[in-house]
């Protein structure tokens, strides 16, 4: 893992296959940054290209790091203290340009448009965009319901 990567995988319930992010290059209050390579054998690659669910998983699973990461004890880079689940609770738009192919790297960034917190339950609203070679694949707004379990 690189000096400014964090491996997401202990920050969210998913597993292998549904897993759509390698690393989190970037995050602060209001953002995040995340990589996910494609491999031939990810659940949504069909014809040797991630198809648009992938495309919206990967979004979802950066943008959930955004309000997700102040559920954890502050320092925690395991995981140690993970202690929530989260749902897509509306996909408000997504536009896809085009699909990445399986080798491709796509860069997704992420910002926090607003949030509402109430007794361990976050409501928000986070716009994405996905990249891939700099070029604009994917743009998407979506809100999340994240709650400690």
């Amino acid at each position: 893992m690189g000096k400014n990567k964090i491996g997401i995988k202990n920050f969210l319930p998913h597993r292998d296959p549904m897993l759509m992010v390698s690393y989190i290059t970037h995050i602060n209050d209001d953002s995040a940054t995340g990589e996910f390579q494609i491999k031939n054998d990810c659940v949504f690659v069909k014809d040797d290209v991630l198809k648009e669910p992938g495309l919206i998983e990967n979004a979802a699973q950066v943008s959930s790091a955004v309000v997700g990461q102040s559920f954890f004890e502050k320092g925690d880079l395991e995981g140690k203290t993970n202690n929530i689940t989260g749902y897509i609770s509306a996909i408000k738009k997504v536009t896809i340009h085009q699909l990445p192919k399986v080798g491709d790297t796509i860069v997704t960034r992420t910002k926090l448009v607003s949030r509402f917190d109430t007794e361990g339950v976050s409501i928000c609203t986070i716009e994405g965009a996905i990249f891939n070679n700099d070029e604009l694949i994917v743009a998407c707004t979506l809100n999340f319901l994240i709650h400690e379990i």
